[in-house]
């Protein structure tokens, strides 16, 4: 199986599997002399664990990150940092009823064309649980950024949106409630839908909005590897993602150039920012901000039509323990994976400029 590293000179590979013995990572290229806070590493996996909420997935795992190598008294030392997290709260049994049958919009059928095989234990490496070793790579290399901040939060449930821009709101608010929702009226109002939702034995899928600041002028490439196209493969990587904008996105396509260009200060700012922070590839200096779409999850406790392993049309109904929303989980995921962009290119940057 290929595809399972990412990034070029900050590289992170992980590996295991949902119901095996743990998932783990390595992360190659990290500089030397990183003074780590392991306490906000484990703090971040708090964020993504399972079980942390009764809107989240009931599986039970403390999620404590193990480092093996690359890390001598609380400092890197430019060797691959390598780190385990054990799997402890595995329920095998809750998929034996899909050993042999294909569940709707799961990785299932293709994993079995492809492979000739494959692990039906909560999905092997297609199981969201393998994001939880990026958010180890992400917390690392958020302490090698040091001054740019990294900010997301649920933006959308369903058809629930916050209508303020992001600048009226109180980023310090993000962790208050269970959604991670910085306005607390829609957060309540998000809750209480993704509770109706699991009674009903079904899911919702929702939106992650993502503010960089403070990053320097010219991080990304003007061709082939633009600093928005990377950000757009880090986020599409991640489990159940179904769309990626930036800046203006979609809106932008119905403005005319006299609406949509952002005109200089004597600085070098814009006086507006519908680029988002980056033009031509590269950042400018302004604050990146982009929008993630997440589809409703997959399993859902209601009985489906599906096909079995012979072509066989059969009954299925979802067992196990899900996410009826996986939004509010998927915020510090989304900012791992934007940690890892930046940091990539910024060592890039300090090789080649």
């Amino acid at each position: 199986m290929a595809g399972n590293s990412f990034g070029n000179l900050f590289k992170l590979t992980t590996f295991g599997e949902s119901h095996g013995v743990a998932i783990g990572g390595i992360i190659d290229g990290c500089p030397p002399g990183i003074e780590l806070d392991l306490e906000a590493i484990q703090a971040e996996m708090n964020r993504r664990k399972p079980g942390q909420s009764a809107i989240v997935t009931q599986r039970k795992e403390p999620d404590e990150v193990k480092f093996l190598s690359g890390v001598f008294e609380g400092v890197t030392t430019g060797t691959p940092i390598g780190f385990v997290i054990e799997n402890s709260n595995q329920k095998s049994h809750d998929y034996s009823h899909i050993k042999d049958s294909y569940r709707p919009s799961h990785a299932d059928y293709v994993y079995d064309k492809k492979y000739g095989l494959r692990d039906y234990r909560g999905g092997g490496r297609s199981s969201a649980r393998e994001t939880a070793s990026r958010v180890v790579a992400g917390a690392i290399a958020k302490q090698m950024l040091k001054n740019v901040k990294i900010n997301a939060f649920t933006s959308s449930v369903g058809d629930i949106f916050i209508d303020k821009p992001y600048q009226d709101l109180d980023f310090s608010n993000i962790e208050s409630n269970d959604v991670r929702c910085p306005d607390s009226a829609i957060a309540e109002k998000m809750i209480d839908r993704i509770k109706q939702i699991r009674k009903e034995g079904d899911t919702i899928g929702g939106t992650v909005t993502c503010v960089l600041q403070n990053v320097p002028i010219g991080l990304g490439e003007p061709v082939f590897d633009k600093l928005h196209a990377e950000l757009g493969k880090a986020m599409l990587s991640i489990n159940a993602v179904k769309g990626f904008e930036y800046g203006s996105g979609f809106c932008g396509a119905k403005m005319k150039g006299s609406e949509h260009n952002d005109l200089f200060n004597i600085d070098g700012s814009t006086k507006t920012n519908l680029s988002g922070g980056i033009q031509g590839g590269i950042s400018n200096g302004m604050d990146i901000y982009f929008r993630v779409a997440f589809k409703p999850v997959a399993t859902i406790m209601q009985n489906q039509e599906t096909i079995n392993k012979d072509g066989e049309k059969v009954e299925m109904h979802g067992k196990g323990r899900h996410d009826p929303c996986v939004v509010p989980r998927a915020v510090p995921i989304v900012e791992a994976m934007a940690a890892l962009v930046l940091a990539d290119y910024l060592l890039i940057n300090k090789t080649y400029s």
